[in-house]
């Protein structure tokens, strides 16, 4: 006999397969590139960008360097596959390894218009982003 409990996951992948995409790149303004302005409340000086080209797709350039990255969790939810980046050095090399262990611990996402704000599942750390105008734009 098939318990219910054993079900319910089956059904959950199932009905999440069926809505589409479901991460952050369904929800942050269409085309849309953010740039960091401030990290754990502090204002981030050097570039750092982020974006979601395309389904479960994270994209950007830190101070030195281009990534890209897999989602792997539903909104409000924010979980990235491994980091694949460039190695370059350049002067704000701290700076982009501050950017990338922040980015890699952040949980939680909230979008609206232009904005997006990613945090730890505590809240203690914090990312806070301002939409750029798109290529085109």
């Amino acid at each position: 006999m098939i318990r219910p409990s054993c079900l319910f996951p089956a059904l959950f992948l199932t009905l999440a397969a069926c809505t589409g995409d479901r991460t952050v790149s369904a929800f942050a303004e269409q085309g849309a590139s953010f740039r960091l302005t401030e990290l754990d409340g502090r204002p981030f000086a050097a570039p750092a960008t982020i974006s979601f080209p395309a389904p479960g797709l994270v994209r950007g350039r830190g101070p030195c360097n281009s990534y890209s990255a897999a989602q792997k969790a539903p909104y409000p939810w924010f979980e990235l596959g491994p980091l694949r980046a460039t190695r370059r050095s350049c002067p704000d090399i701290a700076e982009e390894r501050r950017f990338f262990e922040a980015l890699a611990a952040m949980r939680l996402a909230e979008t609206s218009g232009a904005f997006l704000i990613l945090e730890d599942e505590s809240a203690a750390r914090r990312m806070f982003f301002v939409s750029v105008a798109p290529a085109g734009r």
